[in-house]
């Protein structure tokens, strides 16, 4: 697996300019953005290590420079079922901060498009209704050209204790009860 982009974290005029640049990124047929302060890089689509007994939309871990890194799809998180693979398939790696813990999760996402600026007077909330995703995974919509692009909530998203807690229930479901006698 090759990294196709190193996203540069720090700008030298701070943080303020970080926080207007988004990856922008299509899951199926929407375009989507993530804050590029998530993302570490941009990898194609190679083998990924399936893991047993996890739900579909884990759908399986790589080996990042010594690192474990569970390749979640949001095509199936976001209850589209699985994406299909093909030429533009990407993994984007982010790091998603949970309590007090840093990790590295995948993204399984379409095609990567661009890295954009948007500026804060192009942001807007997103309907309470017709989206696509669940409310709590978007942070803002935008109008980049003639398209709106929705920004998700990685750490929502790709949230480490929701997506365990739906192995846990996956597991518990298929094993045997621990009342057989």
């Amino acid at each position: 697996m090759g990294a196709l982009v190193d996203l540069p974290l720090d700008t030298p005029d701070g943080c303020a300019q970080q926080q207007r640049q988004y990856l922008t990124f299509r899951v199926q047929q929407d375009m989507y953005a993530v804050a590029s302060r998530y993302v570490r890089e941009i990898l194609e689509y190679d083998q990924v290590t399936q893991v047993p007994m996890m739900p579909s939309l884990v759908r399986g871990v790589i080996n990042l420079r010594g690192a474990i890194v569970p390749i979640i799809d949001l095509a199936d998180r976001f209850g589209h079922g699985l994406s299909p693979l093909g030429a533009r398939t990407c993994i984007v790696i982010v790091e998603i901060l949970d309590e007090d813990e840093t990790h590295l999760m995948g993204a399984l996402v379409d095609a990567v498009s661009a890295v954009v600026e948007i500026e804060a007077d192009a942001l807007r909330q997103a309907p309470a209704f017709g989206s696509r995703v669940r409310s709590e995974f978007i942070e803002d919509m935008a109008r980049l050209d003639e398209r709106f692009i929705t920004l998700l909530r990685m750490e929502q998203v790709l949230s480490v204790e929701q997506i365990a807690a739906m192995a846990g229930l996956r597991n518990e479901s298929l094993s045997p009860s621990a009342d057989v006698r």
